[in-house]
C-alpha cells in the first residue's frame, strides 16, 4: 500500500488557562488517503475543530502543540517554520471555516480577495488569476461568475458566501482540504448542493477531505469512513457504512440513537445521559465512563486503541458488530 497522504500519530494540543492546562486534544491518531473523506464527528467541544486546527498550523498561543507528529506527504508539520507552513497553508493544504466571514474580508471585493490568493502562491499574471477565480466560482455553482467577481461580501447569501470560501478553497487544487462544519449555517438546499460538490471535488481531483461536523446524517452520504471524538481522543474509526449501521462503542452508538430519526413516532427521543465532562478534571480512565451504560470498575484504567477486522476502537466493553446483509 502507498503511505498515506496525512499521516497524525498521538497529537496533543494544549491551552493554558487560568485553572490548569486544558488538554483540547489529549492523543490523536489518524491516516488519511489521497481522495478519501474522513468524516470527523462527535459533540461540541470533543476537539474536533482543534484537531483541524492543529493540522494546518493555526494554533496560537495560549494553545500549543505539546505532543505528537503530523506528517503531510512525508513531511514533518509539528516544528515546521512558520514560512514553511504559509507556503503550504492555501497552496497544498486548505481549510473551509464554519463561518465563512472568518475567510472574506467585508471591505475587499470578491475579485481582490481571489486574485490575490493565487498572486500570494504563484508567479502568474492578474489576467490569468482572474480567470482562474472565474473558473472555481463557476465550479461550486455561483452563476454569472464574471459579474459577480466584482461584488462584496455583503452582497452574497450566507450560503453563496460559503460558495465563495469554498471557491478561495479550491483556487490551488490543494491535495487536501479541512472542512470545519461549513454547512451548518445553511438549509437544507444549500447544504445539500454544496455536499454534492464536494464529492465531485474529491472524485474529480483526488483531494483528501476531512469534514468536521457533529451531523451523523452529513457525513453518512459523504465519508469514505468515520473517526468518532470524544474528550480529545478517537474512540472509533472505520468504514462509514460499518459505524453507522453497526457502531461498536457506546458512546457511537449513543450519537446515533440521538437522532430524532431514529425515534419511532411517539416515543419519547432518546438521549445520552450526563453532559460532557471538563477537560480540567477527567482524570484517568475512560471520559465516557460517567456517562456510559456498560462502564465496570475497568474502565478506571484508560483503554488501548485496537484495531479488529479494520474498525479501530478505544473501550473495554465494546458493542458486538452486527452482520451486515449481504446486497
Amino acid at each position: 500500500m502507498s503511505a498515506p497522504l496525512l499521516a497524525v500519530r498521538n497529537l496533543r494540543t494544549e491551552f493554558a488557562t487560568r485553572d490548569g492546562v486544558l488538554p483540547a486534544v489529549a492523543d490523536v491518531s489518524i491516516d488519511l488517503a489521497r481522495g478519501e473523506v474522513l468524516g470527523l464527528v462527535g459533540e461540541s467541544g470533543s476537539g474536533k475543530s482543534v484537531t483541524g486546527f492543529s493540522i494546518i498550523g493555526l494554533i496560537d498561543p495560549p494553545g500549543r502543540i505539546a505532543g505528537g507528529s503530523i506528517a503531510f506527504n512525508g513531511e514533518e508539520l509539528v516544528g515546521a517554520a512558520p514560512e514553511r507552513m504559509r507556503a503550504l497553508r492555501g497552496r497544498r493544504i486548505a481549510m473551509i471555516f464554519q463561518d465563512p466571514m472568518m475567510t472574506l474580508n467585508p471591505v475587499l471585493s470578491i475579485e481582490t480577495q481571489m486574485v490575490e490568493t493565487v498572486l500570494a502562491h504563484e508567479r502568474t499574471s492578474r489576467e490569468a488569476a482572474r480567470a482562474r477565480s472565474i473558473d472555481a466560482l463557476t465550479r461550486v455553482g455561483i452563476a454569472s461568475a464574471a459579474e459577480r467577481l466584482h461584488q462584496y461580501p455583503h452582497q452574497f447569501s450566507g450560503g453563496m458566501r460559503q460558495r465563495v470560501a469554498i471557491a478561495i478553497a479550491l483556487l490551488h487544487s490543494p491535495e487536501l482540504i479541512i472542512a470545519d462544519e461549513p454547512t451548518t449555517a445553511l438549509d437544507v438546499t444549500v447544504q445539500g448542493q454544496i455536499l454534492y460538490e464536494m464529492q465531485k471535488l474529491t472524485r474529480d481531483s483526488g483531494t483528501a477531505l476531512i469534514w468536521i461536523t457533529h451531523d451523523l446524517a452529513v457525513v453518512a452520504g459523504l465519508a469514505d469512513r468515520i473517526a468518532v471524538m470524544y474528550a480529545g481522543r478517537i474512540v472509533e474509526v472505520g468504514a462509514a457504512a460499518d459505524v453507522l449501521e453497526s457502531p461498536c462503542h457506546p458512546y457511537t452508538r449513543g450519537l446515533l440513537d440521538s437522532v430524532p430519526a431514529a425515534t419511532a413516532p411517539g416515543q419519547r427521543l432518546k438521549q445520552i445521559s450526563g453532559s460532557t465532562p471538563s477537560l480540567l478534571r477527567l482524570g484517568a480512565g475512560c471520559a465516557f465512563r460517567e456517562r456510559c451504560p456498560r462502564a465496570t470498575p475497568e474502565c478506571s484504567a484508560m483503554p488501548e486503541m485496537t484495531t479488529v477486522d479494520g474498525r479501530a476502537l478505544r473501550c473495554h466493553h465494546p458493542l458486538a458488530p452486527v452482520a451486515r446483509e449481504a446486497a
